[in-house]
């Protein structure tokens, strides 16, 4: 059975690559390009892990990690181009 992915990012040429490394290695893909559209898709389906930006529109990645939380343990790897440190922590807090 593939993994099933969803992928988050208001870019959409680094969703667009993203997406098809991973289905170039099996994986089911959906792609959400803000924050609510992100928490629409983690209520609605299930996922194996979720890669989120922190930039979002709408809702920002922070927002959507800790409401993802309230109803999911999937795994969520965040993705940012931020390198500070307390960007870093609230990553991991939440």
């Amino acid at each position: 059975m593939a993994r099933r992915v969803l992928v988050v990012d208001d870019e959409r040429m680094i969703v667009k690559g993203i997406r098809y490394s991973l289905e170039q290695d099996g994986m089911e893909v959906d792609c959400a390009y803000d924050g609510e559209e992100a928490l629409t898709l983690a209520r609605t389906n299930t996922y194996d892990i979720i890669m989120l930006d922190v930039m979002l529109p709408k809702l920002d990645g922070f927002q959507v990690c800790q409401q993802v939380r309230e109803f999911s343990r999937v795994p969520i790897v965040m993705l940012t181009a931020k390198g500070d440190d307390m960007d870093k922590i609230m990553g991991l807090e939440y």
